[in-house]
């Protein structure tokens, strides 16, 4: 099974990008973030002709997450359990059989010390509770997404320049350890541990370009899965080209 992972930063703005992705590398099921587009206007179309079944959780112009899949889930869940009914659209959740599909978009915090800030903390806080009271360790569960949380230095293009910001701010890095403390691993971590694996560039000072980035899209399994993690990669050339979203995809081959 093929799983992956890509903030598209709006879909419709990165529709000819991920459908030409999708026909090229044919996923099994991909996780997206950012969609940025409610429900109703989803481009359903355009995906569903190329062989993919579409579960959507989305708001108009923030947010938003999907999954597209090769076949329809059994089961699928919207939203943390306690989220308020006008709360960001951040997680979308599929059974396929005995393997559960999670996909996130953590809040990114926007500034140090800021109620968003401690809002993210909050949100991991519940994620790891939702996590918990649903699954065990022992159970096949990926969560996979944008994270906002570069998780080491190792993952950052200048540590000493990064150090102590958002996105590498000791709190967020605590935040995610906790959750991956309940029984989760790095996929990319356990067939990799070199740093210079980036999956977000900003776009501005041609970022990109001089290879400064993070790795804040990860995907996550648990100890079920461990075994089964045949390879995981960074899709850096999604990146490339013309108008392109500033993440790129992660995708992971589990047997």
């Amino acid at each position: 099974m093929k799983i992956a992972t890509w903030n598209v930063n709006s879909i419709r703005a990165r529709l000819p990008r991920v459908t030409e992705w999708l026909a090229q590398r044919q996923p099994d099921v991909l996780c997206v973030q950012e969609t940025k587009v409610a429900d109703a206007e989803f481009p359903r179309a355009e995906i569903a002709a190329l062989g993919y079944h579409l579960e959507v959780f989305g708001q108009r112009t923030y947010n938003g997450v999907a999954l597209a899949s090769r076949r329809a889930p059994d089961e699928v869940l919207r939203g943390l359990p306690d989220d308020p009914p006008d709360a960001a659209r951040r997680l979308i959740a599929a059974r396929f059989g005995d393997q559960w599909v999670v996909c996130v978009y953590v809040p990114n915090g926007t500034e140090l010390g800021s109620p968003n800030f401690a809002h993210k903390l909050e949100w991991f806080r519940r994620l790891r509770r939702f996590v918990a009271d649903r699954w065990t360790p022992q159970d096949a569960l990926l969560i996979a997404g944008d994270f906002n949380v570069a998780p080491e230095d190792r993952d950052v293009h200048d540590p000493d320049a990064w150090r102590g910001a958002l996105l590498c701010h000791p709190d967020e890095r605590e935040a995610l350890r906790r959750l991956m403390d309940w029984g989760l691993e790095d996929a990319l971590r356990l067939k990799e541990s070199a740093g210079g694996h980036y999956t977000w560039w900003d776009y501005r000072a041609g970022a990109f370009h001089r290879g400064w980035g993070l790795r804040i899209d990860l995907i996550l399994i648990s100890a079920a899965l461990r075994g089964r993690c045949l390879a995981v990669q960074i899709d850096r050339d999604a990146r490339k080209g013309e108008k392109p979203s500033d993440h790129a995809p992660v995708v992971a081959e589990i047997a």
